[in-house]
């Protein structure tokens, strides 16, 4: 009876060792970037303008089911307006790769990384990142939510943050109709 007790001890020792010890296995998901879509939408005194922007490359980081991280780069040429058509959408899409905005030529990628992934729900995450437009890198919090092999996120973006700021009132006087608001919305439907 004592080496029964002994050994059940000596194993139940050495599991807890074991079980302490191994790493979570993390599965990193390649997010398919030719199934998925980023919505960008501005603002300005008028009206709103909208378009799409490609992702280069992305993937989520998971254990266990659960999202723990994420990292996701954006190739800042594909910039496209969807709501113009003709000469006005080619001026749009001119501008906004042009130095006044996104300066694409000197920055043509821009880079998103989750630094923090919080549940708060089933299926939906609340994510502290760092994000990199025009070499400038500020924190950003979004919201996530995950589908089975897809996912949506939805963030806020202050591009003045990044050195864009070609129309805006936080650095010009009597832009009037001609004023661009700040924030900027992106909407990205993923599947991995």
């Amino acid at each position: 009876m004592k080496n029964t007790f002994k050994n059940l001890s000596a194993l139940t020792f050495v599991t807890i060792l074991t079980v302490s010890f191994t790493n979570v296995e993390k599965e990193k998901k390649e997010v398919k970037a030719e199934n998925s879509k980023v919505v960008w939408k501005g603002y300005k005194v008028t009206g709103s303008h909208e378009g799409t922007i490609a992702i280069n490359s992305g993937s989520l980081i998971f254990e266990k089911d659960k999202l723990t991280g994420g990292e996701f780069v954006i190739d800042m040429t594909s910039i496209n307006t969807t709501d113009l058509e003709g000469e006005y959408k080619g001026q749009l899409d001119g501008h906004l790769k042009s130095d006044d905005f996104f300066g694409i030529e000197k920055y043509p990628t821009a880079k998103l990384v989750f630094n923090d992934v919080k549940s708060t729900g089933k299926n939906s995450y609340a994510v502290t990142g760092d994000l990199t437009i025009k070499g400038k890198t500020n924190p950003v919090n979004f919201t996530i939510s995950i589908y089975g092999n897809k996912a949506t996120a939805s963030l806020k973006v202050d591009r003045t943050k990044y050195d864009v700021r070609y129309g805006s009132t936080s650095f010009f006087d009597n832009l009037k109709d001609k004023a661009i608001y700040d924030d900027f919305d992106l909407v990205a439907d993923l599947e991995f």
